[in-house]
Parts: structure tokens; sequence; C-alpha cells
């Protein structure tokens, strides 16, 4: 999937922590963060720390795969 925003990554989010049946509790103690933060982060808050984006993701088995056109330069 391609993620071009906060609100897209949000949905995303949200969708597989339903598809595990976890609740925003559940899913805040696996990755060690508020539930407040995952509401925000589910509902597509642009202040999201990106540390804590990444151990949610990580939580859920999210793979994170950043792509560049530019990625020949970068080795």
């Amino acid at each position: 999937m391609n993620i071009t925003d906060t609100k897209k990554l949000g949905t995303y989010i949200k969708n597989a922590r339903k598809a595990q049946h976890l609740t925003q509790a559940d899913l805040a103690i696996a990755a060690n963060v508020g539930v407040r933060f995952l509401v925000d982060l589910e509902n597509g808050k642009k202040t999201a720390q990106i540390g804590k984006v990444i151990d949610v993701c990580n939580a859920l088995g999210i793979v994170i795969d950043v792509k560049s056109p530019f990625e020949k330069f970068m080795r």
C-alpha cells in the first residue's frame, strides 16, 4: 500500500489492529505507548512521534518499506 499522508497511515494501522482483534488498550500495552497516542495516530494526527509510530507498526507486524527514486544514489 502506498501511504502518502497521516490519515492513510492511521487508517491502515487501525484496520491492522482490528484484523488482529486487538483493542486500542491491548495494542498500547504491546507497543508500550499510551491509548491517547493510538487514538491520535489512528485519526491521522500529524504530530505523532515517529519512534512511537514505528513501535506500533512493529507490535502489529507491519513492515515499513521506504522507497525513493534516488535510491541508486544513496548506497
